[in-house]
């Protein structure tokens, strides 16, 4: 309830004011930005080491918002680190120019849509021409590739599909998601079911057979070890206190924060076990989370194991699966002896228990490979989705019923004034 109010006041304020919605650049810094805006870098003095570690995860794929004065002064900011959480900077009202700093959740909303295409020409092009969304055209034609030989549809088969999509403040946020589709030609229906990857699948549970062939240089798939997968525990006896979390409530700042990692509860003095081969990258005294120690891995992996009593390696040195890298403690802000386990990949947070095994298990995947032969093959794969029934049930009313496509009007390009009161009161409230 507290964040709605925020909202509301930060429309509120916006008339006789200016909202605009702007795309973040990939090379801009928060300093960058507060650059921009003559705002002193002093501010950054006070956010906390921790806060601060969240400016690295802005991003361009995400949009963010200005409230700007008739002089073209920031007043607020919304600045989004992930789907669920932003940067709150905004103006103190004591006339001296200072500004504030905090982290809150995105408020946003998920509405479903059904749309139905007749093919023309192409799944593409007549996706986007039915209902003017190109994000929505392109996730419907991802879904269907592989699956359909789109070449061979004709004039007069259609397209059903269900989608989802996420908005902000009344705009579009984050790709469309399909989560269901119906292919009707001449001959035949088919159902394709969509994961949240968005990739097609012809059915949910069964095994599916799929051919590589080629002559000469053919390029086929063949399943192999995941190094990078190959991750045990940080502890030898497994307590779990806390999980990972895009918005988790700080037991001592009280407050809304993400939650990068697993927390495990253990006495103090436990060893903490390297859940992996790999290099230190760090160790040492890191703010909040007291004595680290950060561990890079083969496939752009890094794990981190924070609140530390004793460090027991160093910087650059090489470690191996299971050796002892320190000791549970309570370092830093913590409330009681424990470790925080986080894992990165590729440089972006990830949940730790979706990686590490009670045993060492190596997980498999599918690759690709280039051979200069002649290549006949069959192959399975297990698919199994959520919602599948629930899904199809959805879609199949909206055909009964014969209900239209939901047709996109123009992009909203968020910028409000004084005679815009009415149409920002409605976006407001979505």
């Amino acid at each position: 309830m507290k964040y709605l109010i925020l909202l509301a006041v930060f429309f509120g304020l916006a008339f006789g004011m200016k909202v605009e919605t702007k795309p973040w650049h990939p090379d801009f810094t928060f300093a960058d930005y507060l650059d921009y805006h003559d705002i002193s870098r002093e501010m950054l003095a006070s956010i906390s080491p921790k806060d601060q570690e969240y400016l690295s995860d802005i991003q361009s794929q995400y949009s963010y918002y200005e409230l700007l004065d008739d002089n073209g002064t920031l007043m607020q900011a919304l600045i989004p680190i992930s789907k669920e959480m932003q940067i709150h900077l905004f103006k103190e009202e004591s006339g001296q120019g200072r500004y504030r700093f905090d982290i809150i959740p995105i408020a946003y909303k998920t509405d479903e849509y059904f749309a139905k295409v007749t093919i023309r020409s192409n799944p593409y092009s007549d996706a986007k021409k039915a209902i003017h969304n190109d994000k929505v055209a392109k996730k419907a034609s991802q879904a269907l590739k592989g699956i359909i030989n789109t070449r061979k549809l004709h004039k007069g088969d259609t397209i059903a599909f269900l989608y989802t999509q996420r908005s902000r403040l009344g705009v579009p946020y984050t790709m469309p998601e399909i989560k269901v589709m119906k292919v009707k030609t001449r001959k035949s229906e088919q159902y394709i079911y969509v994961d949240e990857e968005g990739h097609g699948y012809k059915d949910t549970d069964k095994k599916v057979a799929y051919t590589v062939t080629g002559k000469k240089k053919v390029t086929y798939t063949r399943r192999v070890k995941d190094k990078g997968s190959t991750f045990g525990m940080p502890l030898r006896h497994v307590r779990i206190t806390s999980s990972f979390s895009y918005r988790r409530w700080h037991p001592i700042l009280h407050r809304y924060r993400p939650h990068h990692g697993t927390d495990f509860g253990a006495r103090r003095g436990t060893p903490l076990l390297a859940v992996n081969d790999g290099k230190v990258s760090y160790a040492g005294w890191k703010g909040g989370y007291g004595r680290v120690v950060q561990i890079k891995h083969p496939g752009g992996y890094e794990s981190f194991y924070a609140h530390q009593s004793r460090i027991r390696v160093k910087r650059g040195q090489k470690v191996t699966k299971g050796q002892i890298i320190g000791y549970v403690g309570s370092s830093g802000r913590s409330t009681g002896p424990h470790l925080h386990f986080g894992l990165k990949k590729n440089g972006r947070w990830v949940d730790p228990m979706q990686y590490l095994r009670k045993k060492s298990i190596t997980r498999s995947i599918m690759k690709k490979f280039t051979k200069y032969e002649d290549v006949t093959e069959t192959r399975y794969k297990k698919v199994t989705l959520k919602g599948t029934k629930e899904n199809r049930e959805k879609l199949n009313a909206y055909l009964l019923k014969d209900t239209p496509s939901y047709i996109w009007g123009e992009n909203q390009r968020g910028e409000v004034h004084l005679n815009d009161r009415e149409k920002f009161e409605h976006a407001a409230q979505d």
